[in-house]
Formats: structure tokens, sequence, C-alpha cells
């Protein structure tokens, strides 16, 4: 399947997906060797890579600026920004793009996409931890015991930390 179908698959799925019941339609992505889904309602669209603009004196989780459609986003490595190590970004890197009002447009990469979802299909799991990680809403298994962790991206964008991109 070329890049143009996959996309092509992909927005169909996700216009398809937002005339059903949204508030259980997630999308799972990998992200270094983590899973994640990911609210449908807070991805607004899902592209390929552009060229970005480095911003100098930033965290190292912040790759630049990406120029969407007349928008600027700040482009986030999640795996990176969740405290991971960064991971080498290839054909099946994408970028989940949000933008939940006030004229905040976040752009965020994830390794691969591995389709949308309903969280019907997972079963919760308690978290040894009282406190999730910031972002996290939930944590779930799959079929074949794997652990997934629902996260919203809404709620990362409004985070101080991810509002503070200037190295220390």
């Amino acid at each position: 399947m070329s890049i143009e179908e996959y996309q092509h698959t992909l927005t169909e799925q996700i216009q398809s997906a937002g005339k059903g019941d949204t508030s259980s339609t997630v999308l799972g992505v990998a992200v270094g060797e983590d899973r994640y889904l990911i609210p449908m309602t807070e991805v607004s669209e899902v592209i390929q890579i552009p060229k970005l603009a480095h911003v100098p004196l930033t965290q190292p989780w912040f790759l630049g600026l990406a120029n969407v459609r007349g928008n600027l986003y700040g482009v986030t490595d999640l795996g990176v920004y969740l405290g991971g190590n960064p991971t080498a970004f290839n054909l099946k890197s994408r970028i989940l793009l949000a933008s939940p009002g006030n004229k905040m447009f976040g752009g965020f990469i994830v390794n691969s996409m591995l389709g949308i979802r309903s969280l019907s299909e997972f079963t919760p799991v308690k978290s040894a931890k009282k406190k999730l990680p910031k972002g996290v809403i939930a944590n779930y298994k799959d079929t074949e015991g794997r652990l997934w962790r629902e996260l919203s991206l809404y709620e990362l964008i409004r985070d101080e930390k991810f509002l503070q991109i200037a190295s220390e």
C-alpha cells in the first residue's frame, strides 16, 4: 500500500469514526516501545512529517515548527516528552495534530499508527501507582495482554511544562 493510499484509508476511517460514538473511539499509536490510545475527538488530522523550522534554545522534546495550511504547530517528540529516549523516525512515523482552541496548535510525532479502535475492545487496568503520569487518563490491556495507555493530547497541550519550551 502506498503512503497516499494509507493516508486516504486513514482519513476515511477517521471521518467514519467521527459519525459514530466518538466518546469510545480511539486512535492506537506506537511511541517507542509503548502503545497509546488517543481519543479521536482530540485528533484533528494525521499528517506525514513535513520540513520543520528548528527553534534554537528549546527543550529536547520540542522539534520545531510546522506550517500546516497557514497554522503554525509546535511539534513535539511525544516519546521524549513522556520521558522516553529519542528514537529514529521513519516512513511509518506521523504527526497527530491537535487544536483544543484559543489558537493553541500542537503536533505530536508518533513512531507508527496502530489503527482506529473502540475502548470496548480493551479491559481497564488499575494502576499500581495512585497517580497516573500527566496526560494519561487510564491504562488498558488488549486480548493479547499488552498494556495500552489512554492519553489526552488536550491535557498535554494545556500542561504548564508543555507550554515552557525554552531550555533551562
